[in-house]
């Protein structure tokens, strides 16, 4: 990684990055204001994005493996 390059943040990060900053744009414009409304409305989308992620099955070495070498003996599948 480059010095100019920012790091990799997680969507954790990222929500409570956004959770942070909501809560600032509420306490300076107020709690009624539109701006506070979608602070917190791009926080319950990252919230949502997070949740979604985690429903997504992740493939482990050994899929992505096969997925790359469909052909090797440990990956083919013999129908009985």
């Amino acid at each position: 990684m480059s010095e100019n390059s920012t790091p990799v943040q997680t969507i954790e990060d990222r929500i409570q990055a956004a959770i942070a900053e909501a809560h600032a744009i509420c306490d300076k414009l107020g709690s009624t204001s539109q701006e506070c409304a979608v602070a917190w409305d791009v926080v319950e989308e990252l919230q949502a994005e997070a949740s979604h992620q985690k429903q997504i099955p992740q493939k482990t070495a050994f899929q992505k493996y096969c997925d790359a070498n469909p052909e090797a003996d440990e990956c083919r599948i013999y129908d009985d």
